[in-house]
């Protein structure tokens, strides 16, 4: 079992801090990773034109593929934030601080040999660009609503730690979390030692939106916990299994779930079992409302959703 041990004074003086650069870091895993309606939606939106970046930037996809592992995630990624109230730009220079070396040696160590790419100067730079991109592209224009969130999550956290105490606070932070007493918080479920954090480093617990859960640090000075943002990880009540069928009727749902891959009428016809006068109809319908795209391909027309049909089909509450 892995765990920290936290003594008192630490955790007394441990913050509740909201970091621009953090929740850029959980997009990032979200459109790498969706694993629920609400992220599966956002990778919708946003998945075509992050591959296109990265088919434009190699070296940033390069970054990308060498900083995740099963149950593991670069340090990069988790280095814990130095302080309260800083914006995005002056947290992507804590990227960029971290240099070349430092962020090849994590790369390597967290997914193996890096490629040719990452061996030339600018390692660190591609990293930052992939976050800035997130945080351009994603994120800025939502920023204000999303810190109202994050900041009202801190405020009942905050408001049940003078109620109940700090195991009520922690009991919700994600997979794998749990403050287990007698200064034991588990971080994951790994046969590990237990990491003894010296009484006079950072503990700071960071909301992001979205499932995920990591933590990270920076030895010994800091340490931090990232943990969804109160009711990410609850059931939403009312979801109609339906709900796609109901917006734009069952015949065109079929047919969007259909295209997940391109594919031309006849093949439609054969995998929805609808005629080929209907499935016609419905797509001429799809087409114009911006939900599918087409292209002739030899002697056949070939359909595919675009990325407002993906988001519509990822949001789907259906099996």
């Amino acid at each position: 079992m892995g765990t920290w041990q936290i003594p008192v004074d630490l955790l007394a003086r441990s913050r509740f801090v909201v970091s621009p650069r953090i929740e850029a870091c959980a997009t990032l895993s979200q459109l790498v990773r969706p694993n629920d309606p609400a992220t599966r939606a956002f990778t919708g939106a946003h998945g075509e034109s992050f591959r296109a970046m990265l088919d434009r930037h190699p070296a940033r996809r390069a970054v990308l593929d060498h900083s995740w592992r099963p149950g593991w995630i670069a340090d990069w990624l988790s280095l814990p934030p130095t302080g309260r109230g800083r914006d995005f730009p002056d947290e992507l220079g804590d990227v960029l601080a971290l240099g070349d070396t430092w962020v090849r040696r994590d790369l390597e160590q967290t997914h193996g040999p890096l490629p040719t790419i990452l061996g030339r100067p600018g390692t660190a730079r591609h990293a930052a660009d992939l976050l800035e991109w997130v945080w351009t592209h994603t994120l800025a224009t939502d920023w204000a609503r999303r810190e109202r969130i994050l900041r009202a999550d801190i405020v009942s956290r905050t408001a049940r730690l003078a109620t109940h105490g700090w195991a009520a606070v922690l009991r919700d932070l994600g997979r794998d979390r749990e403050w287990l007493g007698d200064g034991q918080l588990r971080i994951n479920r790994y046969d590990l030692p237990s990491r003894v954090i010296e009484s006079d480093a950072d503990l700071l617990f960071v909301p992001v939106h979205g499932t995920s859960t990591w933590v990270g640090w920076d030895i010994p000075h800091r340490y931090a916990v990232y943990y969804p943002v109160t009711g990410a990880l609850a059931r939403v009540d009312g979801a109609a299994v339906d709900g796609l069928d109901r917006l734009v009727g069952a015949p065109r749902a079929a047919l969007l779930r259909a295209l997940s891959t391109p594919a031309s009428t006849t093949a439609l016809v054969a995998t929805t079992r609808m005629p080929l006068g209907s499935v016609g109809g419905h797509l001429k319908v799809l087409l114009a409302s911006g939900a599918v795209l087409r292209r002739r391909s030899g002697r056949e027309v070939l359909y595919w959703r675009t990325s407002l049909g993906d988001a519509l089909v990822a949001s789907d509450g259906s099996p």
